[in-house]
């Protein structure tokens, strides 16, 4: 059975995690085909976003335990998360079910999220003696206030799909059978903007989060004239007048 679906349409690839008979818990081959898939992703100018989903009634409840004991193991980590860091394209994580450990902190490699009402979210590696080595204790007081992150952190502990809302960890919570429907319209809207101007305000953005503020303002000066003299620019502008859609070029 193919461990990873990627399908592509429209401008979004579509990559699922297909383990349901582990709860979509990863192990090598699976990390190696998700990182391979936002390769493609990053690499392939007709696309433009990429969703990330679990097949089953898992999002993916992380690492696969008994293969992590392997000496295939050794290393795992330093490929699939260090791709997610670097990525310039945006990346929507649809999360059914258990997000836990590995599977939460690629959710936290996404640029936005979106869960069903179902969901449960957690990071428990300390209850095994580990640390999260996804980028997990950076990513996730990010995103969610410090005290939240620490005690899901300290405890092992799960919040609910509502209590991720309330704390900003997903943007949308859905029923299940509109999880993706939500996900995909998410994606289409992106599509419709300039690819160059997503990619540097995700830049922007990103790389603004660790800088202080008059440095992060002068970086996003820089993108805004880089923009500025592109030929999407000038047709974004064009097209407004001419009130019909851009067509837009990456150029």
């Amino acid at each position: 059975m193919t461990k990873v679906i990627v399908e592509k349409a429209g401008g979004i690839v579509h990559v699922r995690i297909n383990r349901p008979e582990v709860m979509n818990a990863c192990d090598g081959e699976t990390y190696n085909a998700i990182s391979d898939a936002w390769d493609e992703l990053e690499n392939d100018p007709s696309l433009r976003v990429g969703i990330l989903s679990g097949a089953g009634r898992a999002f993916c409840t992380g690492t696969d335990i008994k293969w992590v004991m392997s000496p295939d193991a050794e290393g795992f980590v330093d490929r699939l998360y260090p791709r997610l860091l670097t990525m310039t394209k945006p990346i929507i994580a649809a999360i059914q079910g258990h997000c836990n450990g590995g599977g939460l902190e690629q959710a936290l490699g996404a640029d936005i999220r979106v869960s069903t009402d179902d969901a449960q979210f957690g990071l428990g590696e300390a209850r095994l003696g580990w640390i999260p080595g996804g980028h997990g204790t950076q990513r996730l007081p990010r995103v969610i206030p410090v005290g939240i992150a620490l005690e899901m952190l300290f405890t092992g502990s799960r919040i609910d799909a509502r209590e991720a809302h309330r704390v900003g960890l997903v943007n949308h919570v859905v029923p299940a059978d509109q999880l993706l429907t939500k996900c995909e319209q998410i994606a289409a809207q992106i599509v419709k903007s300039a690819p160059l101007a997503v990619q540097k305000m995700k830049a922007a953005v990103m790389q603004g989060l660790d800088m202080p503020l008059p440095d992060a303002v002068k970086l996003e000066n820089e993108y805004f004239h880089w923009l500025m003299q592109t030929e999407d620019a000038k047709e974004g502008a064009r097209a407004f007048a001419e009130k019909r859609a851009p067509n837009w070029k990456a150029k």
